[in-house]
Formats: structure tokens, C-alpha cells, sequence
């Protein structure tokens, strides 16, 4: 009997090991993932609208996260206002046949009205403030701590006009980056091999950096910002981000475009790991600034929503503008 105990036991210390190391659930971590990609997979097959209508789904969720987040250090969203001008923004840019200039157009009218309906801040109802709540009793005290809005006075109140940068800065961040994700869809007749290069490719960075920063990570890449992550994770997710490319590759372009544009997938490798790691890592100082450990607690054993979308949204438009360069 004890040689039987003695195994699970060993298994159990070396799966808590790992997940501390990478700083998740990896059980959990690997199920939410293996959930999204049946989820996405599914929709890109039965139709592009469906994965167009995910993509404002999961904008939707991203921004009550950040809502909720900036309200516990006393900054407001006015996030009906930014579901309406997001939601507009994405649908437009998908069906107008001008895609890039409705884009251009919405993203310019969403930040004047956002903008006013940031000054004006007005909440209703109680949702946000038990949010708030739940989510400052999840938090570390020494997460507290260190956010640069720990101060002895108690609640701090800001200007309006601080509440209408974040605001203005949220729309820059989420429907615009979102929105090179849906323009990827929209040019050279691949548009689920750009959406799997978009949304997936980023993924399988994320997912290489951890499993090469667990098992091999031991130069720190920004311990201040992000202790966990490493060089080699950084190495590691160019790799399997490059991997992915030339597989995305293989499945959908003639050998004519291999012959000349061969590079592609190694160049898309190295963006999509550089540029992903550097939006984890602007997520991480954005999460210490404000003094908090996740984004949400939507996803299991990726945090938030936010937690899982910061990578995608860096890289998209940087990999859309590869794919639209290249003719590809």
C-alpha cells in the first residue's frame, strides 16, 4: 500500500512544484485552454460571423474585467459606452467593404463619445461596487502594497480627466487591437489560417514560454515586472510560435508561395514571441501598478480574460500587417 501512496505523492509535490513555478493551475490552466481552442475551432468552422461574434463576446468580457479592475483604485470606465462603440466597431469593420476606414472612423468616434461619457461618470446600480469587493478580498496585501496608488488617506479621487485617459487608453487597447483581428479575416481569401495565426499562434507562444521558463528558465527577462518570466521561456516561445507558423503554412499555401516567401513563418515566429511576451509584461506591470495578482477570474488557470487575450491583441497587428505585406 505504501508503494502504491508513494508515487501519487511524488506526482503530487512535482505538480505543485510546476505550478508554482509558472505561477497557475496547470491542470486547470490545460482544460480552460483545451475549452477555447474546441470552442474557437468550432466556430471557424461553421462560419467566419460566429468567430466575428466571439471576438466582440470575449472584447465584451475584457473590458468589464478592466472595468473592474480600475474601479478598485478609483478610476471609472464608462463601460456601457465602450461595449456599444467596441461592439459597433467590430461588426462595422468586418461587413463594410471599406474595412480599414470604418475602422479608422469608428475607433475615432468611439474615443470622443467614451471620452464624454468618462467625464460625465455615471454608475449605475451595485454590480460594480460587490466586483470591487470580491476582488480586493482576492487580492495579496503585499500586491497592495506595492501598487503605486497605495497611499495612507484612504480612497483616493482623480480628475476627470484621469478618468478620461483610461478611458481613451482602453479604447486604443482593446477594439482597436481587436480590430486588426478582424481585418486579418477580410483580405487574400485565408481567413481562418489568418485567424488561427492571430489567435492561436499567440497561444502556443504563451504556452512554449511556460513550459521552456518551468523546466528550463534561469536568467530572469524583467524579475521587477514579471518574476516568472525568463529568457529561455522568451527563446521558447519564438519556437513554438515559429513551429506553429510553418505548420499554418504547410496546411494552406502552394508550393509557388513556399518558394518565395519561405521566411514568412520564421519572421512571424520571432514577432509573435517578442511582441507577446512584451504585452504579458505590460499586463503584469499594469496588474502591480494597480495592485492586483489577475486581470479577472473567468478563466480558470488563466486569471481573467484579459489574463488570456494581452498576448493576442499586442501581436495582432504586427502579424496582420506581415499577412497583408507579404500577399499572403
Amino acid at each position: 500500500m505504501e508503494r502504491n501512496e508513494q508515487p501519487h505523492e511524488e506526482a503530487e509535490e512535482t505538480l505543485d512544484q510546476i505550478n508554482k513555478k509558472t505561477g497557475r493551475n496547470m491542470p486547470q490552466a490545460i482544460a480552460t485552454g483545451a475549452a477555447l481552442v474546441i470552442l474557437i475551432v468550432a466556430c471557424l468552422l461553421l462560419s467566419v460571423d460566429l468567430f466575428v461574434l466571439l471576438v466582440v463576446v470575449f472584447m465584451i468580457l475584457a473590458l468589464w474585467e478592466l472595468r473592474v479592475d480600475f474601479a478598485t483604485v478609483g478610476l471609472h470606465l464608462p463601460v456601457f459606452m465602450l461595449w456599444l462603440c467596441s461592439s459597433f466597431t467590430l461588426i462595422a469593420t468586418y461587413y463594410s467593404p471599406y474595412h480599414l476606414i470604418t475602422m479608422s472612423l469608428s475607433i475615432i468616434v468611439s474615443i470622443i463619445l467614451v471620452a464624454i461619457a468618462a467625464s460625465a461618470k455615471i454608475s449605475v446600480g451595485n454590480r460594480l461596487s460587490l466586483a470591487v469587493a470580491g476582488k480586493l478580498s482576492n487580492t495579496d496585501a503585499s500586491a497592495r502594497l506595492e501598487s503605486s496608488f497605495n497611499h495612507e488617506g484612504g480612497e483616493q479621487h482623480h480628475s476627470r480627466l484621469s478618468h478620461v485617459a483610461v478611458s481613451v487608453l482602453t479604447v486604443l487597447y482593446i477594439p482597436l487591437l481587436a480590430g486588426c483581428v478582424i481585418i486579418s479575416l477580410t483580405f487574400n481569401g485565408h481567413p481562418i489560417a489568418h485567424a488561427i495565426m492571430l489567435v492561436f499562434l499567440p497561444a502556443l507562444s504563451d504556452t512554449g514560454g511556460l513550459f521552456a521558463g518551468a523546466w528550463l528558465g534561469k536568467h530572469k527577462l524583467s524579475p521587477r515586472i514579471s518574476p516568472k518570466k525568463s529568457v529561455e521561456g522568451l527563446v521558447g516561445s519564438m519556437l513554438f510560435a515559429m513551429a506553429g507558423a510553418f505548420a499554418v503554412f504547410a496546411c494552406t499555401y502552394d508550393a509557388s508561395k513556399w518558394a518565395t516567401r519561405w521566411w514568412v513563418p520564421i519572421v512571424a515566429g520571432i514577432l509573435i514571441g517578442a511582441v507577446g511576451t512584451f504585452g504579458d509584461l505590460c499586463a503584469s506591470m499594469l496588474k502591480r501598478d494597480i495592485g492586483i495578482k489577475d486581470m479577472g477570474h473567468l478563466l480558470k488557470g488563466h486569471g481573467g480574460v484579459m489574463d488570456r487575450v494581452d498576448s493576442i491583441l499586442m501581436s495582432a497587428p504586427f502579424t496582420c500587417a506581415l499577412l497583408w505585406i507579404t500577399g499572403l
